[in-house]
C-alpha cells in the first residue's frame, strides 16, 4: 500500500501561490492540478508542469523568481504589457529609456516597431529605443520574462507614452 505525502496532494507549486491576475494568495485544490481564485476562477497546472493556465480564457504564465510572468500569443498582450508598465514607471517619478524584448516575441512586435534615424537596425516602440535579448538565452531567464525597461529617475520632456496601439 502506497501513503500519499501532504506535498503529493497539492499541484507542482505547492499549496497555495498568488494569482497572477490580482496578486491574492490563492489556495490549490487537494489531488488536482489547480488552483481557484475566488475572483478569477481556476488555473490549472499545464501537462508540461512549467505553464498555469487560467481555464476561462486559456492564457498562461510561468513562474520566474516568484512572479507569474504572462506568455503572449498575441502582440496586443506584449504591446499593453509594456505600456503599463512604462506608466507605471512615470507614475513613480522614472523615466523609460530602453526597452528589452524577449527574443521569442520578435515576430509578433516587430510589425510595430518604428525605425528612427537613417538605420533600420535602430527602432523604437513607444519613443522608446527596443532590443532583443539573446536567442542563445531564450531556454533560461528570457524564456520566461517578455521585457525589461532600462530607466532613469525624472520625467520626460513629453510624455510619448500614450499614444494610442
Amino acid at each position: 500500500m502506497r501513503t500519499v505525502t501532504s506535498a503529493q496532494q497539492y499541484p507542482i507549486f505547492g499549496s497555495e501561490i498568488k494569482c497572477p491576475h490580482c496578486h491574492q494568495t490563492i489556495p490549490a485544490l487537494v489531488l488536482t492540478d489547480t488552483y481557484l481564485c475566488s475572483r478569477h476562477g481556476a488555473f490549472e497546472v499545464a501537462p508540461n508542469g512549467k505553464d498555469l493556465v487560467h481555464l476561462q480564457s486559456d492564457r498562461q504564465w510561468r513562474l520566474w523568481e516568484n512572479e507569474w510572468y504572462r506568455q503572449h500569443t498575441h502582440p496586443d498582450g506584449i504591446r499593453f504589457e509594456i505600456h503599463e508598465s512604462i506608466d507605471r514607471l512615470y507614475t513613480l517619478g522614472y523615466r523609460a529609456i530602453k526597452v528589452t524584448i524577449a527574443h521569442r516575441y520578435i515576430e509578433l512586435v516587430k510589425p510595430y516597431l518604428e525605425a528612427y534615424s537613417n538605420d533600420s537596425n535602430l527602432q523604437r516602440l513607444y519613443g522608446l529605443s527596443v532590443e532583443f535579448s539573446p536567442p542563445e538565452e531564450e531556454a533560461i531567464r528570457w524564456g520566461i520574462i517578455n521585457f525589461e525597461i532600462e530607466k532613469e529617475l525624472g520625467t520626460p520632456k513629453c510624455y510619448p507614452y500614450f499614444r494610442s496601439f
